[in-house]
């Protein structure tokens, strides 16, 4: 099924089957199937085994209201761009609505092509579904090629002295960037071979979908103002690129009032821009004086790979298994104080403020930052003690940027069930990361606006304060904001417990 960088096989006809790559440059798969196919189409299914459980989930949690999912708005906003993109070359977008293990080999079969081309998956459904798709072409006397294109090293290229696997991320880290070379980071060609697109048939050319087609209802990212699209990517990238060289400053602190993060990882998960520019950019700045920024920034796009390498040979983290097999004994809180101490988490209803705005905005946005993606999967695991699995979930439900070995790996380091996690004693302690983290207390103002006049001084544990002073701020605990829903200490006695047994 899959396929080397080198291609020697050459073709009438090939279609392009678009998954997490939604561009029209330097795109492997694309590039292959245009550069040994005399004639190529292109196509995007809608995977209703994945749109008929995001609406199953919503209408459980939400059953007044029509499902709404941002990722589904990202998605028909890049295939927009993607389809005028290929428009202008000669080509188009088939898109189709369905199971595509059905539909891809029933659409190669009427066009006739001799070859489907795609870029490789790591997750094991894909991979089963893959299999499924390459028999059925094989049966007719067809191939299913995949490349890789996503990473810039998979599955076993990256291996110790002994040719073994890596589990910790720094021996990982300095291997990759050993074995890196200008070859790993060349764009393919794309527009090269343009000429090889065809458009859609007549009776498949039609509009994309909208919206309320595929069962959704809008949500709230026009108002969000997210660039979206390959045109989004590129913007948030020229944006980046004015201050990267501050990054390894700036991407922790003071997240509403500094610009830190390069806010490109739902451009990556989609596709819409290539990792290959990405590392490329940053590999040639971290070599320079001034590169620490980059440096560090490269050292998170590294931690991609690795997560996808870490998935691609543990595929048992997909069934919801822990890296440290011993880690499946734990005895985490169940029944119904641990159900609602999940759903008071999932609300933002903890009564420690920073737990609480960052899971308002996730609610609100679909975006985390990173650094409290780890404070509020500790404060999940170790101080309510509720099974990590719950809130990984939560967050594949959410997040703009939900990437499985990504969300998995972050979830199981919180936690100290992953690998190179942080070890179990290690405990995030809410209150001083939003001492350290947010100062002023303005990102948690910003979610928590009945939190607007208590000083910095008690922003962070507004209990502190005492009934008196915060009535002097306008502010009653129980009424206006909770008190907290565990004791910290307590919470970290508890778990250091769970963990020695």
């Amino acid at each position: 099924m899959t396929s080397p960088r080198i291609l020697n096989d050459t073709f009438d006809t090939g279609l392009v089957w678009f998954r997490r790559d939604l561009r029209d440059t330097d795109n492997a798969a694309l590039y292959y199937a245009l550069k040994h196919c005399e004639r190529v189409w292109c196509v995007f299914v809608f995977d209703t085994t994945i749109l008929h459980p995001l609406i199953e989930t919503w209408a459980e949690r939400n059953p007044d209201t029509q499902p709404q999912d941002r990722r589904i708005e990202l998605i028909l906003a890049a295939l927009g761009e993607l389809d005028e993109a290929l428009r202008a070359k000669g080509g188009g977008l088939i898109v189709l609505y369905g199971d595509p293990s059905d539909l891809v080999p029933k659409l190669a079969h009427e066009l006739d092509v001799n070859a489907v081309f795609a870029n490789h998956d790591y997750e094991p459904v894909a991979l089963e579904r893959d299999e499924t798709v390459s028999d059925v072409l094989k049966d007719e006397g067809r191939q299913l090629l995949t490349f890789k294109d996503q990473v810039i090293f998979e599955r076993s290229e990256v291996l110790t002295g002994q040719r073994k696997l890596f589990t910790v991320f720094t021996p990982y880290k300095n291997a990759w960037l050993k074995q890196l070379t200008a070859f790993d980071l060349k764009p393919y060609p794309v527009e090269k071979y343009a000429k090889h697109l065809a458009p859609p048939p007549h009776k498949m050319d039609r509009h994309l979908p909208k919206l309320g087609q595929l069962g959704f209802a809008p949500s709230n990212l026009a108002e969000l103002k997210m660039p979206v699209g390959m045109s989004g990517a590129q913007h948030l990238l020229d944006d980046f690129m004015t201050r990267i060289d501050s990054y390894a400053d700036r991407r922790d602190f003071h997240f509403p009032t500094a610009k830190g993060p390069s806010y490109l990882s739902m451009h990556l998960r989609f596709g819409t821009v290539s990792i290959r520019t990405l590392v490329r950019m940053a590999h040639e700045m971290s070599l320079q004086p001034d590169g620490q920024g980059s440096s560090t920034w490269l050292s998170e796009l590294i931690w991609r790979d690795f997560y996808f390498m870490i998935l691609s040979h543990h595929p048992k983290l997909a069934s919801g298994a822990s890296f440290k097999e011993e880690y499946d004994r734990l005895r985490w809180e169940h029944g119904k104080d641990a159900d609602e101490a999940f759903a008071a988490w999932c609300d933002g209803r903890t009564g420690y403020p920073l737990v609480d705005a960052a899971m308002l905005q996730l609610n609100t946005t679909g975006y985390m930052h990173n650094r409290l993606r780890m404070i509020t999967a500790s404060f999940l695991s170790k101080d309510l003690g509720v099974d990590w699995r719950r809130g990984e979930r939560y967050f594949a439900d959410l997040l703009n940027d939900f990437d499985f070995s990504a969300n998995n790996g972050g979830w199981q380091w919180a936690s100290s069930t992953g690998c190179d996690a942080q070890p179990y004693f290690r405990i995030f302690n809410p209150v001083t990361q939003s001492e350290k983290f947010d100062p002023e207390g303005r990102f948690v103002k910003r979610y928590l606006p009945q939190l607007e006049k208590v000083p910095a001084k008690w922003i962070h544990a507004p209990w502190l304060a005492g009934a008196d002073r915060l009535k002097e701020f306008g502010l009653v605990l129980g009424k206006d904001y909770l008190e907290p829903i565990v004791d910290h200490a307590e919470a970290r006695a508890r778990t250091l417990a769970r963990f020695g047994k």
